[in-house]
């Protein structure tokens, strides 16, 4: 979505919610792709890390300690602070990727986004932005990225799966890594062409939305059922 903007991921910040493995595997392709992730989150408040979010640190603490995003604030130092509820939305960034839970970015969230001068949002969880929340982001043109697409990597990684079982392979994570980008770029660019095809330039929920009706409508069709 940026680089049709005419921008680049690499040295954006970037504010994650979350701390499970949506927003973990998010934080750590959005460092590879060169961006400063500011913040993770649980259900107990949130961290802001100047210096960038220690995924190794970060990952050890959730994923064998099971502690909390406050433990790691403490054991990082100086650069990062824990605050104790509230929301990552309130962060200043350019890149916002809610990683956490349903309804999580609301109306409220998204004008203090706007305002900061957010650039682009893409849902790493399951419809973690209200429908208002949407509506405000798309009407101020900031580029949306829906989560029936951009979410869409975890069932595509299962069809992968299912075609090495099925053809009795052992792919390296090579592959699968660079099958798994060339279906998510497919995505985007059929969300980005259908939105240009219907009158909605850059819209990707329109895009995504007519681009899944006529996905299941073709089908139907050959199907007969129609």
């Amino acid at each position: 979505m940026l680089k049709k903007r005419g921008e680049d991921f690499d040295g954006q910040q970037v504010t994650v919610s979350g701390s499970g493995n949506v927003a973990i595997y998010t934080i750590e392709k959005a460092q590879a792709l060169g961006a400063n992730v500011l913040t993770c989150s649980d259900s107990g408040g949130y961290v802001v890390d100047e210096k960038g979010i220690d995924l190794e640190l970060l990952q050890r603490i959730k994923e064998v300690e099971r502690g909390r995003v406050s433990d790691y604030a403490e054991r990082r130092g100086i650069s990062a602070r824990y605050v104790a509820g509230g929301r990552v939305w309130d962060v200043p960034a350019d890149v916002a990727l809610p990683s956490a839970t349903q309804n999580e970015l609301d109306a409220d969230a998204a004008a203090v986004l706007i305002r900061n001068g957010v650039k682009a949002v893409s849902e790493g969880a399951n419809m973690p932005t209200t429908p208002d929340a949407v509506k405000l982001l798309r009407d101020a043109g900031v580029a949306f990225g829906p989560g029936k697409a951009a979410n869409a990597g975890g069932v595509a990684t299962s069809a992968l799966e299912m075609r090495q079982n099925s053809g009795r392979e052992s792919w390296t994570f090579e592959r699968t890594a660079d099958e798994l980008a060339t279906i998510m770029r497919g995505i985007h660019d059929t969300c980005y062409e259908t939105a240009e095809r219907f009158g909605a330039p850059g819209d990707y929920v329109v895009g995504a939305n007519i681009a899944g009706f006529e996905r299941v409508a073709s089908a139907m069709l050959s199907q007969g059922l129609v």
